[in-house]
This record gives C-alpha cells, structure tokens and sequence, in this order.
C-alpha cells in the first residue's frame, strides 16, 4: 500500500461518531507523561498544554477524573530509561512519551500490559517499536515522525539559501537518537544531485557540539542539519549560538529553533502531532486497544527562515524560500 493510500485510509479510521461517545466519569484515571525536555524549558509549558487542552475538550481533566504524573528527561537517555521504569512502577492507566524514542523502548521493555502513546518517534517499525502500522497489535501506538524525504529537503533549503555550499555535516547524539538512518536515502541522493560532501557529526555534549560547528567553520562552504534529537533540542541554543559564531549556516527541523536564532527550519508541525495524540489517549481511557489503533502520521509542516540571523551571516534569503515559508522572522 502506498503511503498517501494509507494516510488516506487513515483519516477514515479516526472518524469518532459524537452520537457514539459516552461522557467521562468522574473515576479518577492516573497517566504518565514522559517529556525529553527539561522543566523549565521555555517550550516546556506550552508543550505539556498542547497535551492537556485537547485532552481536556475530551472531558478529561487532571484533577478531576485524571491523575497526571508528568517526568521530564532534559533529553538524557539515562534518566529517560530510569524514568520510564518509574512511570511503570505507578502502574498508570496509560502512558505518554514526546519525543523520545529511548523512554519509549524503555517502557516497552518495562511492560506489555499498560498501554503507551508515543509522540515524535521517527521511523516505528524499524526502530522495533511496533512491527506494522496499520494494526500495530500489543500494548503500543502513537504519531510517528515518518518523512523519509526530509534530509533531501534539508539539503536542498540550505543549498537554496547558502550558494556555492559544498559540505554539510549532520548532526545527532547515538544515546538518543541513532545515526539518522532513516534519512540517509534521501540524504544521499540530494547530495549526489547538489554535488555535496556529507559529514557525520555525532554529538554527546555541549562541548562536543562547540568542537564540531567550530571544526566545520575552519574552511568556507559548509553547512550544518539539525534533524530531530531529544539531546539537540534541549542543547538548541548552544547550537545556534556556535553556528552563528562560526558563521554556519544551518537547517533545523522545527520552527521553535528559527525563532530562537536558527537560520532556516523545515519539518512537521509537532504542537498539531501532540493534540491529535490526545484523541487517541482519549479512546484507550474509554475503552479501545492501543494495538488496534493505526500508527499515524504528520499531516502539517511548517517552514520558517530567520532574516536577521540571515542577515548576520551575508546571506541573502532568495524570493524562492520567502515565498513558500510559513513564518517570516525580522
């Protein structure tokens, strides 16, 4: 089945007759949240509320009929598997991961019973965690990141707006997200047509990152993609501080890096991946099995290109990237 088919069918699929839907009661039901973000990140809350405001237009709200153990990694892989087994040992109703794929198959270490929604996973069936999508089975469902052209699309967005580009180093931290594999077909195509060199870059630490951007900024011509990565996105502003410092140009893959500083970003709309993930904690609660529920996929993507930091490393953003982008930043 091709995947538009799928997706097609899909939306079919998660049609919910209002006719059909009992209320809530008032039974308290406990959930686990696990986050890859710190606490007191600045995206943090509004995250979380991206979460809990649909949930809450379902008639479930914590407090009342929910009891919410929310656990927050900062992007650890460690702490993501000890809090994974935490969240277990409260044997809650269901649990919740965004954005981490190492809690994630922790918890499917930890249980096969309690019932888990993931968020942010990029490629489910490869990385072990479900063996199908349309009718996954087990204990295990949720919204997966799937887009296996994107690093072709990177690499052609910071060809469009870094002329004469010849290298591109792509970052990522193999505690918390692999070697980004799943891209790597479409990565590698792009940079055969654009005549580029690709860079590996793992990263483990803040310092790590420095060394590579720096590394990278010796010699004119490269540029850096940022895919998706727990540790990335809580190590975002050391990333876009040494890129601009370096006079690095970069692609991110979420909109919150552009308006942090980042020069450009392109990937899918993750704030409308963890709403529609609501829905889906809303009918296990009520009843459905996770295994029956089809993995789905991002539907809305965003571009954003920051003119001011464009601006601070000479670049001139083409009329090409103004006009498809969703977000101008001054």
């Amino acid at each position: 089945m091709r995947r538009r088919e799928f997706i097609v069918g899909l939306g079919s699929a998660t049609v919910w007759p209002l006719a059909a839907r009992a209320q809530p009661n008032d039974r308290v039901r406990p959930i686990g949240v696990l986050l890859a973000l710190n606490e007191t990140d600045p995206v943090a809350k509004p995250v979380l509320s991206a979460f809990t405001q649909p949930l809450a237009g379902l008639g479930w709200t914590d407090g009342r009929n929910l009891r919410m153990d929310v656990r927050w990694s900062g992007g650890d892989a460690n702490r993501e598997r000890a809090l994974a087994q935490e969240l277990v040992g409260l044997q809650p109703d269901i649990i919740v991961t965004i954005g981490t794929i190492v809690g994630t198959a922790a918890l499917q270490r930890e249980t096969q019973t309690i019932p888990i929604v993931f968020v942010g996973v990029s490629d489910p069936v490869a990385s072990g965690i479900v063996p199908r999508l349309n009718q996954p089975g087990g204990n295990i469902t949720g919204f997966a990141l799937l887009e296996p052209t994107l690093g072709g699309k990177w690499l052609q967005l910071l060809s469009e707006i870094a002329p004469g580009l010849q290298r591109a180093a792509v970052m990522f931290n193999p505690d918390t997200n692999p070697p980004p594999l799943f891209f790597a077909p479409s990565f590698e195509t792009a940079a055969r047509l654009l005549k580029l060199v690709l860079i590996p870059a793992p990263v483990h630490s803040a310092a790590e990152i420095e060394t590579a951007i720096v590394a990278l900024g010796r010699e004119p011509r490269g540029g850096l993609v940022v895919p998706p990565d727990a540790f990335l996105a809580v190590h975002r502003a050391p990333i876009i501080s040494a890129a601009a410092r370096n006079n690095v140009p970069a692609v991110y893959y979420q909109s919150t890096l552009a308006r942090a500083g980042g020069l450009l970003s392109y990937g899918p709309d993750a704030v409308d991946l963890i709403r529609r993930a609501a829905t889906y904690v809303d009918r296990i609660l009520r009843g459905e099995k996770p295994g029956d529920l089809p993995v789905q996929f991002p539907t809305k993507f965003e571009m954003a290109v920051n003119l001011k930091t464009a601006k601070a490393l000479g670049l001139t953003v083409p009329q090409s990237i103004l006009l498809r982008a969703d977000e101008v930043i001054e």
